[in-house]
């Protein structure tokens, strides 16, 4: 499947940035840097269908989170999924310019269930206490990244485009296509997705319209991989989600400026991180 990729897809051309919904979903997108966004008016041609070589990529970004079964055992109600990172998010807001931190280590312990306090360290900032602020049920808990969520989701790639489709607009005032990608990076972006649920919504993302590739793409840690990507047409910056060309393991995210705005520049990474380490540990503070 790799091998369409390279005979039938050229680079994305860059162009908007995706608005990330306020969702509630009580873990990282709740303590993270509010990032930059610029309402445009969305108009045009509607976005093409995915690239066979783009279908080709995810269909093996699929496969390999097929064959990723079991690596982290049985996994308990109590425990914490920990994730290792090294980040940085622009920082912006009314009347001041826009800054973009050093690379620094930031690390995080989501609690699976979401009955439990978590953690976020992050260097140079004061330890933030994770507290769920969604629960099984609630509002909000079908968007949320926990575990125990998580492996509720369709294993159905069909299915699972369905849930994104009805869900992801709810949680979001951007066109649905839109809503659905935004939606697809927030479920795996600080979480252990299981195997299952994972291959099904690489799958669906498949089938949304607008999504493509970007060659060389480069995470926080220096790692060079092919990115997932889709044009926003209501924000100035483009969102790629980065994984490694052979294993297709999940490397990291970044964002890019696909034009000038503001005081920020056509191509500047105005937010890069990279998943250094995940693991499964029994308390929040425990490192693997």
């Amino acid at each position: 499947m790799t091998e369409i990729r390279h005979t039938g897809d050229a680079p994305a051309r860059p162009r908007r940035r995706w608005l990330r919904p306020a969702l509630v979903a009580g873990t990282v997108a709740a303590v993270t840097a509010v990032a930059l966004t610029v309402a445009v008016p969305s108009g045009g041609d509607a976005p093409a269908p995915p690239s066979r070589a783009t279908v080709a990529l995810l269909e093996d970004i699929a496969l390999a989170a097929e064959h990723r079964d079991g690596r982290y055992g049985e996994i308990r109600d109590d425990q914490f999924v920990y994730i290792d990172s090294k980040v940085s998010y622009s920082r912006t807001g009314e009347g001041m310019k826009t800054k973009i931190p050093p690379l620094h280590r930031q690390e995080i312990w989501v609690t699976v269930d979401g009955d439990h306090t978590g953690l976020k360290l992050e260097e140079g900032e004061e330890p933030m206490r994770l507290e769920p602020e969604v629960r099984r049920g609630g509002p909000g808990w079908e968007v949320s990244s926990f575990y125990r969520h998580l492996e509720t989701l369709p294993t159905d790639p069909d299915a699972m485009y369905d849930y994104l489709r009805e869900t992801a607009p709810e949680y979001s005032d951007q066109e649905p296509d839109q809503a659905m990608f935004v939606l697809a990076g927030d479920l795996m972006r600080d979480a252990i997705v299981p195997p299952a649920q994972a291959a099904a919504l690489f799958r669906a993302v498949a089938r949304i319209p607008g999504v493509t590739i970007v060659e060389d793409a480069v995470d926080a840690a220096g790692r060079t991989g092919v990115a997932i990507t889709r044009e926003d047409p209501d924000n100035p910056t483009r969102d790629e989600w980065i994984f490694d060309e052979k294993t297709h393991e999940f490397l990291g995210e970044r964002s890019v400026a696909s034009e000038d705005h503001s005081d920020v520049k056509e191509g500047t990474v105005t937010s890069n991180t990279a998943v250094l380490r995940r693991a499964v540990v029994d308390k929040a503070g425990q490192r693997p």
